[in-house]
């Protein structure tokens, strides 16, 4: 039943793929400084829980609409495939170009410390990645990329996404946890310029990889 869970080569490319999006600093990194900076480390990872939680939500839409072209043809799927490589190139290119404007993010670390409900946190995280319509557009060009054809491309799409939840968590946990200095580092444009570089050009090499077929 669960023969579609392998750590092959092409498990591990998908880590090391999802590990970098998810450690490049952005929205969700900025959300879960925020939250922790306002409420404590209670609302940091009530935020970063409710974030990766929307991440099951993208990847049962994302694995609806891979069902759907699996069932046109195995054509239709490669199709699929080669468009998401594509778009995993031009991410990468987007990265590369904001690694050359080397911008920081606007974090602010001296937030007065509120005690609020902890259904606030909860609902800006989950809101913030589930009303993100470029995470369900990733999910759709990048999943497609790990699933074969004889998978059960839902079952696959939330086993995928469960390692997606653990490794954000692990990384936004740990923010929350240094949201102090971890803020003010993030917010340096060089470390903004090094992340970006690096996502870009692993982004760059694997869409390229993937669409040769290797």
């Amino acid at each position: 039943m669960f023969d579609f869970i392998q750590f092959d080569a092409a498990f591990w490319s998908f880590v090391v793929a999802i590990t970098l999006l998810t450690v490049t600093p952005g929205v969700d990194t900025l959300l879960v400084i925020r939250n922790t900076s306002r409420g404590g480390l209670r609302d940091g990872v009530l935020t970063s829980l409710a974030i990766c939680a929307g991440l099951f939500v993208h990847a049962l839409v994302s694995s609806a609409g891979i069902s759907l072209i699996l069932l046109q043809s195995a054509w239709a799927f490669s199709a699929l495939k080669l468009v998401g490589a594509g778009y995993l190139i031009w991410l990468g290119i987007k990265s590369l170009k904001s690694a050359r404007r080397a911008r920081g993010l606007n974090v602010d670390v001296s937030v007065t410390r509120q005690q609020v409900s902890c259904w606030l946190p909860l609902r800006e995280g989950f809101l913030s990645n589930v009303l993100n319509p470029k995470t369900v557009v990733f999910y759709m060009a990048f999943l497609p990329q790990f699933i074969a054809p004889t998978d059960p491309a839902v079952l696959k799409s939330l086993w995928l996404a469960s390692v997606h939840f653990v490794i954000a968590n692990l990384w936004q946990i740990s923010v929350a946890l240094m949201v102090g200095g971890a803020g003010r580092w993030l917010a340096r444009p060089r470390v903004a310029c090094w992340m970006e570089g690096i996502t870009g050009s692993v982004m760059v090499l694997l869409g390229a990889r993937l669409a040769l077929g290797r």
